[in-house]
Parts: C-alpha cells; structure tokens; sequence
C-alpha cells in the first residue's frame, strides 16, 4: 500500500543512551555507538585518573608547604583559632551595644593578659627551677641507684663514657648569668625578631578577624545563591563556633583546675614552686595521651631532684596520673559528653601530624582543628575515596575474555556494551 502524500518522514536513526549515560547505537548504527562507548569509557577513567593524581599531589604537597611556610601558616592558624574561641564574649558583648572595634580589643587583651600570666607563673619559675639541675645530678643518682644496680653492665658502660668524658678537657668562656623572662613582652624583646613580628601579626590577625566578625558572616550568608545554601552555611558557621569554643572553654576550665588540685598536692608533699607544676600540667594537658606523660616525666625528675627518697620523688607523678585517670574517664567525659566525641585514632593521627610540621605549638593546636575539620566534613559530605576508586568503574579493570566478547560484538554489530561498572 503507497504511503499517504501527507504522512510524516519516519524518525531518523539515532545514537541513544544505554546504562550509566553511555551512548548505546540504533540497529542501523552500530559501530558508531560501539565507539562513542569505548571513547566515553576512556575518557572517564582518564579523568578519574588525573583526578586522584593531583588529589595525592595535593595531600602529599600540604605537609610540606605548611612545614616550610610555618613562619607564615603558624600564628596565621593559631590566631584564628584563639579568635574563634572567643567570638561567644565578642557577641556577648555586642548584644549589649558595644562596637565590634572594641569588643574585639577587649577579648584580645583578656587573651594576652591571661597569656602573660600563665608565663609568669610557668616559664620564671622553671627557669629558676631547672638552672639547678646541674648540681642536683648527684642526688638524682642516688635516688635512682637502686634501679640502676639492677644493670650494671649498663652502668659501667655508661661510668667509662662519662670518665672518658669528663677526661677530655674544656674551654671555659666567660657567661653571664641572664636573668629569666619575667613578662610575654620580655619575652619576645629576647627573643629573635622573627619572633616578635610573629606574635604581633598573630595579635592583628585575631584583632581584625574578631573585629570585621558579624560582617563578614553576614555577607557570607548572603552572598549564597539559595535560601537553602545560605541556610546550610549559617548552620556550619555556627557549629564550628559553637564546638570550637566549648571545647577550648571546657577543657580549659578543667585543666585549670586539674593544675591547681595537682599544685595542692605538690604542696602538701613538699615540691618547690607547686603553682608552676600546676601550670605545666595545665598546659600539657591540651594535649591528650601525650601530655600527660610529658607532665609525669617532668614531674618525676623534679621529684629526684628535691626528695631524698625515691619513693617521695616518685609519689609527685603518681599522683599526677592519679588526678589525671580521675579527669580523663571521669570529669571530662561527664562535662563534655558525647556531642564532641572524636575517634581516638583521628587524634593520635591529628597530633602527630600537627605535631610533625608545628612542633609542639601545633600539637596543642592538633584537636581545635580537628574539631573543625569534623564539622565542615559533617556539613559537607566525606569524601568516598573507595567508592571513587572502585565503583562505576573508574579504576576497575575489565576482565580478558569480557574484552574479547566486547571486541566480537562490536565486528558482528551487536548493540550491547558491557556496562563500565560491572565487576572485574
């Protein structure tokens, strides 16, 4: 039968799309489909490819950046830090009409004055305590002799060094007796000049970011394209605030009263200057699972070098750990909670990560920014770095004889295409 004059041309032959958005050839087409597959395919593995490539660039690079840029990143870092624990008495204080200039100044000298006085009542009196350690080696071995019986073949190897040492004659030169540091701005006047432009740019960059504060959030918020996405970045504005800062106002109010019970008992037991042990173990407490071990070391040698009885010396970390063990599964998991809980192995990650490229300063800063990387990762999606890897294809290899099924279909014009994610 003729075709009606007014009928419609029949559709043209197209290359239409197959399983995960490959082009999958019409009957009348398929070698051309059979190639804009095999060419998508590669293109995609080829991305995905250069994609990871600069990904381990990437996270290989950082460390090394920030390690040698740390004059810069450090109180860079650090200043923001500080200043995002302090933004609740910066808003605080502007919900009661106070300039943001001046809020911002007032919470940057409460810093520095607390600053000021946790060196005085640590670095001064540490100097003046360990200056002393020379002259108290004997009693220190007196004390450990006992322990040291137990090895003698270790104590007569490290006897004959240290005579052979002590044989080997030395230049004096002539030292003056320098006074310890009694103030942070004595400090930074002995110290390098690197030092000091350091600490003043740290000041400026908390002072400026505390003061420009509600303005920047606000603009940042409104500059979002949506209703929604200025939602969400409120709410991730927020909980980095609100973690940040009740994690540093916690556990600094906890470690100021670990210190000053520690202090107590230092001074019940006899140890010299207890409010700078108390500081010591205040400080080091930042840093968990190290810290406290560093505090116990610390306290030990004082304890040798003060009391005549080992048992007596040995009593002051005891009691430090004691405190400590309280602290840690007691006190700080009842105040803090679950809100804040961290894996463990992220923070042993995180301080000797931070730790390895700041030194001590960026263990002591190891668990805020943790703390802020877990939050902008909760708010935004973690990364599937196994799913990129292994799924749809991307580093997933096909196996031999499904390539040569793929090669006979693609010479007999078969139209179906293996899909890229299938497993190998």
């Amino acid at each position: 039968m003729a075709d009606h004059p007014n009928a419609p041309p029949p559709p043209a032959t197209t290359v239409g799309e197959g399983a995960f958005g490959l082009p999958q050839a019409s009957s009348s087409q398929p070698g051309v489909g059979i190639e804009d597959a095999r060419i998508a395919l590669r293109r995609d593995r080829l991305l995905a490819a250069l994609t990871l490539i600069a990904g381990i660039g990437l996270v290989v690079g950082i460390p090394f950046a920030l390690k040698e840029g740390a004059e810069f990143f450090l109180p860079t870092t650090g200043a923001l830090v500080v200043a995002i624990a302090l933004i609740p008495l910066l808003e605080w204080m502007e919900d009661r009409r106070i300039p943001s200039s001046i809020a911002a100044l007032f919470c940057v000298l409460l810093f520095l004055i607390a600053a000021n006085i946790a060196l005085a009542a640590i670095v001064v009196p540490a100097t003046e305590f360990f200056r002393l350690l020379p002259s108290r080696i004997g009693r220190i071995q007196e004390n450990l002799a006992p322990l040291l019986d137990l090895y003698s073949n270790l104590e007569k190897y490290a006897n004959r060094t240290l005579r052979q040492i002590a044989s080997t004659p030395i230049r004096s030169s002539p030292t003056a007796a320098v006074a310890p540091p009694s103030s942070i701005l004595e400090l930074a006047a002995t110290s390098a000049p690197g030092v000091i432009i350091q600490v003043f740019y740290a000041i400026l960059v908390a002072f400026f970011f505390l003061s420009g504060w509600t303005r920047m959030r606000a603009a940042t918020i409104k500059n979002r394209a949506s209703f929604g996405g200025a939602m969400a970045t409120a709410r991730v504005i927020q909980d980095v605030v609100d973690d940040v800062s009740s994690y540093l106002g916690t556990i600094t109010a906890i470690n100021i009263v670990l210190g000053l019970v520690v202090a107590g008992a230092m001074h019940l037991l006899g140890m010299p200057f207890p409010l700078m042990w108390g500081g010591i173990i205040a400080l080091l407490n930042y840093i968990p699972y190290f810290g406290p071990v560093i505090a116990a070391l610390l306290l030990a040698i004082g304890g040798l070098m003060t009391f005549g009885d080992i048992w007596t010396a040995l009593a002051a970390p005891a009691i430090l750990y004691g405190c400590h063990l309280i602290e840690a599964n007691v006190v700080t998991p009842l105040i803090v909670g679950h809100r804040l809980t961290i894996s463990p192995i992220l923070i042993l990650i995180s301080i000797s990560f931070w730790g390895w490229v700041w030194g001590t300063t960026g263990a002591l800063l190891a668990v805020p920014l943790l703390i802020i990387l877990q939050t902008v990762l909760g708010a935004a999606g973690k990364p599937d770095i196994a799913g990129f890897l292994f799924e749809h294809g991307t580093l997933v290899r096909q196996p031999r004889p499904r390539r040569r099924a793929f090669l006979r279909s693609e010479k007999s014009g078969e139209t179906s295409v293996d899909s890229p994610g299938s497993p190998a």
